[in-house]
């Protein structure tokens, strides 16, 4: 097998990551882009195993009806995300979220709005075999693979021999979308050195960032997120992380989710967890107000006021961050 070492040569990264706290400023190495993918040792990339993760992903035969893949609610022409305010087949299914993107998630250690899958893998489970999502029991699946003869040749090049069980399905779906990473963007070349890769009022809104919106209390790292979870303030009865958490910490979790990365965000939102705002200029303001005051809400969450140019300085920040599309071709299903 083929192994993924030193992939990121490829993709142009640079150094490594370093670690910021919300208690200061980060340093400006934290920003810069990390040198190689990383991947757990019970399951490391391989080129083979990626091509089958990649083939699975855009497969419909995973979901029941045969026409739902992983593509379909994480498109590659929609920031790996659908667009959509609620996902397809959510209506009326209680506390319903928005699709979260699947770029940059090798990183991540806490998956899914409330946190409840811990790694890739065991993430790649659940919208399978989610009733409201592609909703296929994964026995079913898998003896559906089985009669697929083109998968065979897949799993023997991934795996050694084409068994196909849980495991392996799972790691080539979670193989796969560690490989999806954003693209170099004005703010990483400007990171590494070049004065001239963002505008002026670009640099006046990361001072912003980090200084009087403090919306780098959250937002660190060079994917612009701790991964922490947080109460913003919303309206929503949506309990959040605090449904996943013992009952005597729920009171202080209620309403708390994932902080999103802030790379390579939708053009016209949806924004928030719940979809609920479409442009940048609306979440800010959010910020501004402080949000909905409860015994939840995050420390982080206090009110303050920028005027209407300070907001569009923000702004051309934040796009600074958007690398682009990235460019994947589509494979070719088995018969």
């Amino acid at each position: 097998m083929k192994h993924f070492c030193g992939l990121f040569v490829v993709f142009g990264m640079v150094a490594a990551m370093g670690v910021g706290y919300a208690a200061e400023l980060p340093p400006r190495e934290s920003y810069q882009r990390p040198a190689d993918i990383p991947s757990p040792p019970s399951n490391p990339l391989t080129i083979e195993k990626v091509a089958l993760g990649k083939t699975l992903f855009f497969d419909p035969r995973l979901s029941r009806d045969g026409d739902m893949s992983c593509a379909t609610c994480h498109s590659p022409n929609l920031r790996w995300s659908d667009g959509r305010v609620l996902p397809l087949k959510a209506d009326g299914v209680p506390n319903a979220r928005r699709t979260p993107t699947v770029l940059n998630s090798a990183w991540l250690h806490a998956l899914m709005w409330d946190g409840r899958a811990a790694t890739l893998e065991s993430q790649a489970l659940l919208p399978i075999t989610t009733a409201h999502e592609m909703n296929f029991e994964m026995p079913l699946l898998l003896e559906r693979l089985k009669g697929v003869a083109g998968y065979q040749p897949l799993f023997t090049q991934a795996y050694g021999d084409a068994e196909i069980t849980q495991k392996r399905v799972t790691q080539a779906l979670a193989s796969f979308q560690r490989t999806l990473v954003s693209n170099t963007a004005p703010f990483d070349r400007w990171i590494a050195g070049d004065e001239k890769a963002i505008s002026e009022n670009a640099k006046r809104g990361f001072a912003l960032f980090e200084g009087k919106a403090n919306c780098v209390s959250c937002h660190q790292s060079w994917r612009f997120t701790l991964d922490d979870f947080h109460d913003i303030g919303l309206e929503s009865a949506d309990p959040g992380r605090g449904a996943k958490v013992p009952s005597q910490l729920a009171a202080l979790m209620n309403h708390t989710f994932k902080t999103p990365s802030l790379r390579d965000l939708p053009k016209n939102g949806p924004f928030m967890h719940d979809g609920s705002m479409h442009t940048l200029e609306e979440v800010i303001k959010h910020y501004e107000q402080g949000g909905v005051q409860r015994e939840s809400l995050s420390k982080e969450m206090t009110a303050f006021e920028l005027t209407d140019a300070e907001r569009a300085y923000l702004i051309d920040f934040i796009h600074t961050l958007d690398g682009g599309p990235l460019e994947v071709e589509l494979p070719h299903l088995p018969e």
